[in-house]
């Protein structure tokens, strides 16, 4: 596929929101790999941490503590920086559906509001906006490509949708630049593994750790299209030179596993032989999900994924030290 002309990463200030959380932290630190003059990071840290931009802020990342909804102080970021190019992965968790549904739904439109109004603006010029897979909801059909409708099933995934839909009325009316990324089930390193809002693996995880038992929500047959985090980040650089104007692009490797399966998974590479509970399966929770990959391999070729176990002894491993640097 032909690139667009655009203005590269290379040499270019660029702002990742939502820059300390689990996706945002591995993609600042690709960004730096790809040349960026500057990479600048604004989180809220109600979900992502300090210590998952140690290695970007090692690199020269500028990081403001501060929260994206708050129009002012984003505004002051993007002008003190010149930046030019936007990356925004700030969100609320879908686990926080639960507990506070309307904060959820709200601050995914919010942000996105302030950054294309800013854009609008000509503030700076490309952005590339985070979706979620959680906003088609339980596949209609599968491959799920990106013609699949829109059919939340969450305040989460709710909030996901309409700012896709906010972004491309945006790019309609007034002609920005700026695109779609639509990542599925992404796990690996960094991935919250303690309390309500925890990941499935990260949890499952840290409960064989504890000595505790390990659970599955349901028959355990619901699939997930799991991509490591890392290729996340990855393909996401990659489709930015080849992505069209209110455009979106699935972002996974193509691993449609049972929560069973993963599970199980997890249990065989930390060699488990305990009991696993079964508990009743969550409230809309979506039944089948795999990803169409035609067209992100139109833009970039075959990619060479990280095998799903190997992904998880790297996951593993990444929540043992984490739990033992808090322990010293």
């Amino acid at each position: 596929m032909k690139e667009l002309e655009r203005q590269s990463i290379t040499n270019s200030n660029v702002l990742v929101v939502g820059g300390a959380g689990f996706i945002g932290s591995h993609l600042a630190d690709r960004l730096a790999e790809e040349g960026a003059n500057q990479v600048v990071i604004v989180d809220s840290l109600f979900i992502g941490k300090k210590a998952n931009i140690k290695k970007a802020l090692k690199n020269g990342a500028t990081f403001y503590v501060d929260d994206a909804e708050n129009q002012e102080a984003l505004g002051y970021i993007i002008e003190r920086h010149a930046i030019d190019i936007v990356f925004n992965c700030a969100t609320k968790p879908l686990n926080y559906s639960f507990i506070n549904p309307s904060n959820t739904f709200l601050t995914n439109v919010q942000v996105l509001k302030n950054l294309l109004e800013f854009q609008r603006q000509k503030k700076f010029q490309t952005l590339c906006h985070f979706s979620s897979s959680e906003a088609y909801g339980s596949s209609q059909y599968e491959p799920m490509d990106e013609e699949h409708p829109l059919d939340p099933e969450t305040p989460y995934a709710a909030g996901k949708a309409a700012a896709d839909l906010m972004l491309r009325t945006y790019v309609k009316m007034f002609g920005l630049d700026a695109f779609i990324v639509r990542p599925f089930n992404n796990y690996g390193p960094r991935q919250n593994f303690a309390g309500p809002m925890a990941g499935v693996i990260p949890i499952t995880i840290k409960k064989i750790l504890e000595n505790d038992y390990p659970e599955i929500h349901g028959d355990g047959k619901q699939t997930r299209d799991y991509v490591y985090v890392e290729d996340t980040a990855d393909m996401a650089i990659k489709v930015f030179t080849f992505m069209s104007r209110g455009e979106s692009v699935n972002i996974s490797t193509d691993q449609k596993l049972s929560i069973q399966y993963v599970v199980e998974t997890i249990e065989s590479v930390m060699n488990y032989q305990g009991k696993t509970l079964r508990k009743p399966q969550r409230t809309a929770d979506v039944q089948s999900h795999r990803a169409s990959v035609n067209k992100l391999h139109n833009m970039i070729g075959q990619y060479n994924k990280t095998p799903f176990k190997d992904g998880v002894s790297n996951t593993v491993d990444w929540v043992r030290a984490a739990k033992e640097e808090k322990d010293v």
